[in-house]
């Protein structure tokens, strides 16, 4: 019987161990939580779970050498960026003056400076957004970066490959970064057919088997191109043919999403993200090349625009913060749209303060979602926000994609940050602050022809809602910080 004692104090221990390094690795108060339940009451598989996906990879080897290279990256832009954005901030619009502290935020904790002189182009769905990568893809004369999370092998991959091959035949520098688990369906064709003509590409934190749950985990949620260092394209449009709504398809699912055009010196932040990316994934150090941030050329803009972006490398949740401050920062409305919503307290806490302080609040979520739990979750948070006044539509078209939020018509977001724990914590993302009436009012347009294909959640319908109902989304809720 003494070998039952000297396992069962040996499982203990194990247990205890376990228990310590989640209390030591995890940040997050409510995350740490959950973890320990599963490691206390389902001590087998919970502890399976955390190694698997829980480790904290934020202080971890896995990003030292992307660190380290984006120090190095630093001291060579960085200088340029809080100097110009020092100027841009203090020279902002009269008219926005009360966003300076915003503009403060970014370059403070994400050294992302704010640029003047842009011209920005919302596009709404892929139908808008295609037609203008493609042309802008053709016209490049230096360079095409590229990186997304999601690249089809279809239609529109096909003819992006198409025309990313023939660029690089004419001698175009062209760099390709993909996340190796949402474009998986491109690693065995496209992949080596762009290397074979020369297009440099590379994967995103490959996945192998021996950490695949981590590396499942932590990954590359950004959508970018840079063309000739002077275009931009950024939002929540993937490279898929999904995205593409053909009107005489009644079918196939409506897809509702939005993306962003800049150009300007507002891209050059997007290159300084691509190039400490590319210098992760490819293990070169990449040469600075002064084409890389064309500032040759009139610029015709007159828009105020800025980048916001966090990952696992990041000291702080620069993305969270944007949004918590520009929240508080609103007199008379906010316009949120997400198909994730799974706020945590800090979140939660900024839109009561806004409601509560007469701030009219509506939140426009997806009908129908992808991801059961994760809906299941959302839902469990629209009571409370029912309660302080919030207005929560739900999209009837179809699914809708979109991440973006409307401050008092001057200040608009654009990204591919969901407003939940995943985006916030654990995928790398990028979002873009755009300090300007007109395309806050452009936005709102957009957000308004939303709702007319809406319904509204009644307060009390969604009260009078069964415990058999709102049991499941308790328990969603209770394990969202793990999905």
């Amino acid at each position: 019987m003494k070998w039952i004692l000297v396992l069962e104090i040996a499982y203990t221990l194990f247990i205890i161990a376990v228990c310590l390094r989640i209390i030591y690795d995890t940040r997050s108060v409510s995350k740490t939580l959950a973890y320990l339940m599963l490691a206390v009451f389902l001590p087998v598989i919970g502890v399976i779970i955390y190694f698997s996906f829980g480790i904290n990879y934020r202080v971890r080897k896995i990003y030292n050498k992307k660190i380290i290279s984006d120090d190095i990256l630093s001291q060579r832009i960085n200088a340029r960026i809080v100097l110009n954005s020092e100027k841009a901030i203090d020279e902002m619009n009269p008219e926005l003056q009360k966003y300076k502290k915003l503009a403060q935020l970014l370059l403070n904790s994400n050294v992302s400076g704010l640029s003047g002189k842009n011209e920005v182009k919302l596009l709404l769905n892929g139908e808008q957004k295609f037609p203008e990568v493609l042309q802008a893809l053709r016209d490049a004369k230096h360079h095409i970066h590229m990186e997304y999370y999601i690249f089809e092998d279809e239609k529109i991959g096909n003819e992006i490959k198409d025309i990313l091959i023939e660029k690089a035949k004419q001698g175009v520098q062209v760099r390709f970064i993909y996340d190796d688990f949402g474009s998986r369906s491109i690693r065995k064709k496209l992949v080596p057919e762009l290397r074979k003509a020369g297009v440099q590409a590379f994967p995103f934190y490959k996945i192998i088997f021996i950490a695949l749950a981590n590396r499942l985990n932590y990954r590359n949620h950004r959508k970018i191109i840079i063309v000739d260092g002077n275009i931009g394209f950024t939002g929540g449009i993937n490279i898929s043919d999904r995205y593409i709504n053909d009107a005489q398809d009644t079918k196939s699912l409506f897809w509702r999403d939005t993306h962003v055009k800049i150009i300007g010196p507002g891209v050059h932040y997007l290159q300084h993200l691509f190039i400490s990316d590319w210098n992760f994934c490819s293990e070169e150090s990449l040469e600075i090349q002064e084409a890389f941030f064309n500032t040759h050329g009139k610029l015709k803009g007159d828009v105020e625009v800025q980048i916001a972006a966090s990952g696992p490398d990041s000291d702080h949740p620069t993305i969270l913060l944007n949004l918590i401050q520009a929240i508080g920062m609103a007199d008379q409305e906010i316009l949120i749209t997400s198909p994730y919503f799974i706020p945590g307290i800090s979140l939660l806490d900024a839109l009561f303060v806004a409601a509560l302080s007469g701030v009219k609040v509506k939140l426009l979520v997806p009908f129908e979602s992808d991801s059961i739990w994760v809906a299941a979750a959302a839902r469990s948070y629209y009571q409370e926000l029912l309660d302080v006044g919030v207005e929560i539509y739900q999209y009837q078209k179809g699914f809708i994609h979109a991440k973006t939020m409307v401050i008092d018509e001057q200040l608009s977001f654009i990204g591919t940050a969901n407003m939940d724990e995943r985006s916030f914590e654990l995928n790398f993302e990028v979002n873009t602050v755009i300090y300007d009436t007109g395309i806050a009012k452009e936005l709102k347009n957009a957000f308004e022809e939303d709702l007319s294909f809406s319904l509204p959640i009644d307060p009390i319908t969604w009260a009078a809602r069964s415990a058999r109902v709102q049991f499941p989304e308790k328990i969603a809720r209770l394990l969202s910080p793990l999905l």
